[in-house]
């Protein structure tokens, strides 16, 4: 007994004072040979007592300081609990010393070496049975820290009461305490090199509290997924062949309930749903849910890797909502922003004390333009704990996509610097090998491990290969945002017509590199922020011109080669810049007919997408695409042919951005017949003067414009045509259109009428 206590109290101080790096040395059960010495620590505690599965036995105070000992005759304990009694009360504990490390040598080698695809099964906090002991295992990575420790709820958050042991080299911490579970609220005490104490929050944590509160929480699914139908399909799913339209949203402000409050999970799951079904959507793409201390960044200051955000609920309520999107056929993609981090105190600034996760020297570990860190690519845990996020999203949550946000800022080391403000990598070059090599990885790894899951980038410069495989030394990505065809075509449409035959190349020079990516065309949360006002805003003229200058970007934009993007607001024509703070202005679908009818449009273009194979089977071949007349700046008037994987022709587009109609003109075709007019954005429907072309037209065997054939048109003002052939994917043909007008808080829609194509001419009024 004596030389046991001598032993204990060579370890006490640092116990007592936080800074043990292997408490389990000290306390539990230990056998030296004779007798088992059980130590237990509370540091409020006024007595203790063991209780054994046939006996209660005294523990002797060892240390004031809360430090109790007991001595039986025999080999180490099995099982046992510790009473304790304080002034508050007194309690019966299972003792988290007695237990063996709940991470193996292959984790943590795995761990070391930033190849654990599936870190967050062996850190972070995790409900398990253990040694025949439910509990939570707490674990993290802190490899410079003196010591850490859990402070909880369930320890009064007393950081001196769960200290973690160290697991050796791997700079891993580690403790299994039993009896919590689910629901609990807990930091971590992280007390550095310098002798500074950190509250930290747990970088796995999978759950938060609702900020602006920070701790972080105990998570366990109890969700059971309905969606294996689904994801069947997706791991044989053809992205690049396949009709991909997305509706890109801000869940806090696409809408309200009635006393302004925001959505929860579930409850935008059914609004959502409902809404993409009857516009035609593939897919939603929500902008960052992953937990965020400052709404303004709308998420992209990310804070949670692992966590959804509690603002609209728990994780479970975000799986539900993924479940039931994916049960009504829609597929979901998440914006996640692995290029920086903010500074906040409590999350991965230094977070054991030293630049852990970022990088000391601020030219390479602080963005210029965000006030944020720069993660340090180099560092095996960092890029693991990164690609670990990619793969938790995908497997845990079952998401069809990452949007990842700023790639062009991880991939060069001078983006948004100065001369002397960056460091060239080893070979003088400006590029970030280790933030391109941390890219490969993942998105490697991602489609081996989740094929069909897309990994998408916003990437701004002329990159080269960012969507070739990275065994072809490409990034590996599977779509790119075309920022450059973005830029174009919105200067295009916001100069006034009169001077676009100036500007007729800002079309038309997309398709010089429209194939060497594979593309996604973005309208996106970006260019309808910071001034830049809404893209009914952008359009020029009054407000009859708006509208169709509207309509005709939006069908210009589905019908050019790419997948499509468009953020909420713009399929209903909003007319000021959106706000985090508010919602949408829906009440302007029953105000005003005009928005409700580019609502309609925007429907029915999905539609007639969807059932145009010529719109997407070939969208990364020049093979699908064919300018009929690409020439003619000075009536600006555009046409081109779309086909098929069988080469078939199935669709002609025909634009016309003057505001004045055009008779008799005549228009290349790939072969005669009847072509119907698919979708004419000036109809009458869409808010539109309805000229048109009685809903079909004939093409003759006369030559025109490099084609074979040619018919005679009509050009509406401000207009664009899709005519398909005879049979083809037109509305009728697709799915029926939205239906009538709902009440609020569901956005109003006009009903399509039939025979909406057989139309007569109609003219717009002079002056327009």
């Amino acid at each position: 007994m004596a030389k046991t206590t001598t032993l204990a109290r060579e370890e006490v101080a640092r116990l007592v004072g936080g800074r043990h790096h292997d408490p389990h040395q000290l306390l539990g059960a230990h056998f030296d040979g004779e007798v088992t010495h059980v130590r237990a620590w509370h540091p409020s505690a006024e007595d203790a007592t063991l209780v054994t599965a046939s006996d209660e036995v005294a523990m002797t105070r060892v240390d004031a300081a809360g430090l109790f000992e007991a001595t039986l005759d025999g080999e180490m304990l099995a099982d046992y609990r510790v009473h304790l009694r304080n002034a508050q009360g007194e309690w019966t504990a299972d003792d988290p010393y007695r237990f063996l490390p709940t991470l193996g040598e292959l984790d943590l080698h795995l761990i070391n070496e930033g190849r654990h695809f599936e870190l967050w099964r062996r850190l972070g906090a995790r409900v398990i049975t253990h040694e025949g002991v439910t509990g939570t295992a707490f674990a993290v990575w802190a490899p410079n820290a003196r010591a850490v420790s859990v402070a909880s709820d369930f320890g009064f958050w007393d950081d001196r009461v769960h200290p973690m042991r160290s697991l050796g080299s791997s700079g891993v911490w580690e403790l299994f305490i039993p009896g919590i579970g689910a629901g609990t609220k807990y930091k971590l005490s992280v007390l550095g090199q310098d002798g500074k104490r950190r509250l930290k929050a747990d970088p796995m944590a999978r759950a938060t509290e609702h900020p602006p509160s920070t701790a972080s929480l105990v998570e366990h699914s109890s969700h059971e997924w309905q969606d294996e139908a689904w994801l069947q399909r997706r791991a044989t799913w053809d992205a690049h062949a396949s009709p991909l339209s997305i509706y890109e949203l801000h869940l806090g402000s696409w809408r309200r309930n009635a006393d302004g409050t925001v959505l929860g999970y579930r409850e935008a799951a059914l609004q959502l749903a409902d809404y993409c079904q009857r516009m035609g959507f593939t897919h939603v793409e929500l902008m960052p849910v992953m937990e965020h201390p400052f709404t303004g960044s709308w998420g992209y200051q990310v804070t949670s890797y692992y966590a959804p955000t509690a603002r609209f609920g728990s994780p479970d309520d975000l799986r539900w909502m993924i479940d039931h999107l994916h049960q009504q056929g829609i597929g979901v993609i998440v914006d996640w922003v692995p290029a920086h981090f903010p500074k906040d105190e409590f999350a991965l600034a230094r977070f054991d004390g030293t630049a852990l996760y970022e990088h000391e020297d601020p030219r390479l570990g602080e963005h210029p333009d965000w006030g944020t860190l720069i993660f340090n690519y180099a560092r095996n845990e960092v890029r693991n704990f990164l690609v670990g996020s990619a793969h938790y999203w995908a497997e845990e949550f079952h998401v069809d996509g990452l949007r990842v946000d700023a790639v062009a800022s991880m991939l060069y080391l001078d983006y948004s610097r100065k001369a002397g403000q960056w460091v060239p990598n080893e070979f003088g070059g400006r590029e970030n090998l280790h933030a391109i090599n941390f890219l490969r990885e993942t998105n490697s790894s991602m489609a081996e491990r989740h094929p069909g899951v897309m990994i998408i980038a916003e990437e701004s410069t002329a990159w080269g290969g960012v969507t070739r495989p990275a065994s072809a030394g490409g990034l590996g990505f599977s779509h790119k945002w075309n920022m450059g065809w973005m830029h174009d075509t919105l200067d295009y449409f916001s100069h006034d017509p009169v001077f676009r035959r100036y500007h007729h190349g800002e079309l038309t020079f997309g398709l010089l590199y429209a194939w060497s990516e594979h593309f996604v065309l973005p309208l996106s949360h970006d260019e309808v922020v910071h001034g830049k006002g809404s893209l009914y805003g952008k359009m020029p003229g009054d407000p009859w011109r708006r509208f169709a200058n509207l309509r005709a970007l939006l069908a210009w934009m589905w019908a050019h080669p790419g997948k499509q993007l468009i953020f909420m607001g713009g399929e209903i024509a909003q007319p000021s810049e959106w706000s985090h703070d508010g919602t949408l202005d829906w009440h302007l679908l029953v105000q005003e007919p005009r928005h409700a009818g580019v609502q309609q449009m925007v429907a029915d273009l999905n539609r007639v997408y969807g059932a145009t194979p010529a719109l997407w089977q070939l969208d990364s071949s020049p093979d699908g695409f064919q300018w009929v007349d690409a020439g003619n700046a000075d009536q600006n008037v555009l046409s081109f042919v779309r086909r098929d994987g069988d080469g078939r022709a199935g669709l002609v587009c025909v634009a016309h951005l003057s505001p004045v109609v055009r008779e008799s003109f005549r228009v290349g075709f790939p072969s005669p017949g009847t072509w119907r007019e698919a979708l004419n954005t000036d109809a009458e429907l869409y808010g539109g003067s309805n000229a048109g072309n009685l809903g079909a037209v004939q093409a003759v065997e006369e030559g025109w414009n490099g084609q074979p054939c040619s018919a005679i048109l009509t050009l509406p003002p401000l207009s664009v045509m899709w005519f398909t052939p005879e049979g083809g994917g037109d509305i009728a043909a697709a799915e029926p259109a939205l239906p009538e007008a709902a009440a609020e808080p569901q956005p109003a829609a006009v009903e399509a009428p039939a025979g909406r194509r057989s139309r007569p001419p109609a003219r717009p009024a002079r002056g327009r």
